[in-house]
């Protein structure tokens, strides 16, 4: 099906390229959308891959090339404009969607339908000291450029915040031979996104490769001298430190979406189809609030995701609402985190479980506990368990069940049971 072609030159404005921009982008025009695409990003880079950064671009094991999406040859053969360091402060919309963006460089873009893939932001430290050279975060390519050109230089580095990017920059610093302490004010690591047993299993292992971790304690100051970081001062001592990286969450951009008057709560709100409230706007990845995909999830329960996985399915739910189509976004979310010699991988949501169920296979640095909500499977965390994962992802995308009693012996594949499954 081909979109109708657009009323004026215009068409669609997608402001955000990273991953949830340049997949709605991609998809328009393999789905056979006609009007002018421009992908309007506020960086001075070429659109690029995130998740890297803090594993192995932060280790020089990949280059800088290597995190590119696209090539320039690919952009002009299908037509869409890629536009780099322009960030939006204003947006003059007429009731029919369309309208004109404004960058704090004074430059305008008319478009007739607009998407905002705008993201998120890192949550920044309110600590005396913080505003000390040497206090980095990661969230960008400049963030990690920084990071990069710094860490040459320095051996003691304190990690601040115990999600995903403060372990895995963790674990990539100390394997690059730096003496690391991580600090979180919160009692487990990963615990908006795992369950205490897999948050303990990764402690522990952490923890045993000579990560200094400190749960239930808070930075009090960073110490500096002649305007440098040299120390944290957190639960009554003194930690030295060249480097303090912090990376305590991330707030979802919803400024513009404010100014349209579009409804926001923990994000920009959309429905299944990620269309805004006005009805036009759609909004895609990190910065889109749901309704939760998860089968049986309790009605009118919402959801926000951080995930390269969400970014690109979500684009495509809003590729088809842009071609006159009505695809819901039914994707399972899964997410994954390499931190060193881990890879944890994720399927389904955890939230709202009252029973796990513990399957890990034998050997070191194996593990794989199951969630259940009632009698139904909703979620999984892997880690080095590459075929719990897929299995777990496959049930839950097809809406398969298996018992919790006959999850529980590690020795079968999860691959008999949904064949038995699916034959009886």
């Amino acid at each position: 099906m081909t979109a109708p072609a657009s009323s004026s030159e215009h068409g669609l404005l997608i402001i955000g390229s990273s991953q949830a921009g340049v997949q709605l982008a991609v998809s328009l025009r393999a789905l056979g959308y006609e009007p002018p695409i421009r992908l309007l990003g506020d960086e001075d880079h070429r659109p690029y891959q995130r998740p890297a950064l803090s594993k192995e671009f932060l280790q020089d094991k990949i280059s800088k090339e290597s995190l590119i999406f696209r090539t320039q040859e690919y952009w002009d053969e299908h037509r869409i404009e890629v536009v780099k360091g322009e960030w939006i402060v204003r947006l003059d919309q007429r009731p029919d969607g369309s309208g004109t963006a404004i960058s704090a460089t004074g430059a305008t873009f008319d478009y007739d339908r607009l998407a905002l893939a705008v993201g998120a932001r890192a949550r920044h430290l309110e600590k005396p000291g913080a505003m000390l050279d040497g206090v980095l975060y990661l969230r960008n390519a400049d963030d990690a450029l920084d990071l990069k050109a710094r860490v040459a230089r320095a051996q003691s580095i304190v990690v601040v915040g115990g999600g995903f990017i403060g372990i895995e920059a963790a674990a990539s610093l100390h394997s690059m031979g730096k003496t690391v302490t991580l600090i979180d004010r919160g009692d487990r690591l990963v615990r908006r996104a795992v369950g205490p047993e897999t948050s303990d299993f990764i402690l522990r292992h952490h923890r045993g490769q000579g990560i200094d971790i400190r749960l239930g304690t808070d930075i009090d100051e960073i110490v500096g001298m002649d305007g440098r970081v040299r120390a944290v001062r957190a639960g009554g001592e003194e930690i030295a430190a060249d480097i303090v990286l912090v990376g305590i969450g991330v707030i979802p951009n919803t400024g513009l979406a404010e100014q349209l008057g579009l409804e926001v709560s923990n994000g920009i709100v959309v429905d299944r189809y990620a269309t805004a409230s006005d009805g036009s706007t759609l909004a895609i990845g990190d910065c889109a609030n749901l309704p939760n995909p998860i089968p049986g999830a309790p009605e009118g329960e919402r959801v926000r995701f951080e995930s390269v996985n969400h970014a690109i399915e979500q684009a495509k739910v809003a590729a088809y609402a842009l071609t006159g189509r009505q695809a819901e976004y039914e994707n399972i979310p899964w997410f994954w985190s390499n931190q060193a010699d881990l890879k944890l991988q994720i399927a389904g949501v955890s939230t709202g479980y009252d029973r796990v169920v513990d399957r890990s296979p034998e050997g070191p640095n194996k593990f794989s506990l199951l969630y259940y909500r009632g009698d139904r499977l909703i979620a999984a965390d892997c880690i080095n368990a590459p075929l719990d994962f897929m299995m777990v992802r496959q049930t839950l995308t097809q809406g398969i069940n298996l018992s919790a009693e006959a999850v529980a012996d590690p020795a079968t594949p999860l691959k008999t049971l949904i064949a038995a499954s699916q034959n009886s």
